[in-house]
């Protein structure tokens, strides 16, 4: 089933039907008990919205956290490694992808986050910015992996790369993350064959397009929750990126007007525009 937050409050998706949903409050249907179940009870009891497609997809957020895993892939691996290695921050990476800890960072609050449809931003004082397309886990106030939905951490590479303790600025700004279009409500873990497919579109043509699948994801989703729920509350729960394994070369960068397209199967396409910070 896939959940979607809208201008005119939650939906759920079975089978090509919607269902509206008679509790508004976004941060009441994430800390439900069962939400499988309950979203289950609806679409075998109610009856199908005819509204749903004159609301406008919102970002699938309330009021959690947005946190992200690094360095979870190979690829980024290597190219975290190369873009810090003029700063002496290399080795930090190799040895992070390596070690039992991941590495987790704070990625956005809900303000600064992006629905489907809207912009996404690069830094005014950045000249290397990309996407980095992730499954992003859905996880209740109990710990618990409810939910997967798209995300998109925007990241300045040459701020991260100049110094490794930059990476707050490279990663949390104004505009700095997408999510959608819709969270999948799943009791079973997606499989690993999963694709995750990013396009970037520029004057009408695909600039740069990459794909990878889950199989290639380092770590385990549970242990990412389980490092991030150490000693850390989440009471109306949170969203954790799971890192990227597609990296556009060196050579390119974002520029205003492009438009990057996020694909991951069974959740849907989660499609911005990319304009300049002011």
């Amino acid at each position: 089933m896939k959940l979607y937050r809208t201008s005119n409050g939650p939906y759920v998706e079975e089978a090509g039907s919607y269902f509206h949903l008679p509790e508004p409050s976004w941060d009441a249907l994430v800390t439900h008990d069962d939400l499988h179940g309950y979203l289950l009870s609806i679409v075998n009891k109610g009856e199908p919205a005819k509204d749903f497609l004159m609301a406008k997809i919102e970002a699938p957020i309330g009021n959690q956290e947005v946190w992200a895993a690094g360095v979870t892939y190979y690829r980024s691996r290597s190219a975290r490694m190369d873009e810090s290695k003029t700063a002496g921050g290399g080795d930090f990476y190799d040895r992070v992808y390596s070690a039992e800890r991941p590495e987790l960072f704070f990625k956005s609050t809900p303000h600064r986050v992006a629905g489907p449809g809207e912009n996404v931003r690069i830094r005014k004082d950045s000249s290397w910015s990309v996407p980095e397309p992730e499954l992003t886990l859905l996880i209740n106030h109990c710990g618990q992996i409810i939910g997967y939905t798209a995300g998109n951490d925007m990241s300045s590479r040459d701020i991260e790369g100049e110094n490794p303790l930059y990476l707050p600025q490279a990663k949390v700004y104004d505009g700095s993350c997408a999510l959608g279009p819709c969270v999948l409500i799943d009791r079973e873990p997606l499989p690993t064959s999963t694709p995750i497919s990013l396009e970037i579109v520029r004057d009408g043509r695909s600039e740069f397009s990459g794909a990878t699948t889950l199989a290639e994801l380092k770590r385990a989703p549970a242990t990412l929750v389980e490092y991030l729920f150490r000693d850390n509350s989440f009471p109306f729960g949170a969203f954790l990126m799971t890192g990227t394994g597609i990296v556009p070369p060196n050579s390119f960068t974002l520029a205003s007007g492009d438009r990057i397209r996020i694909t991951i199967d069974t959740i849907g396409t989660l499609e911005n525009e990319v304009v300049q910070g002011s």
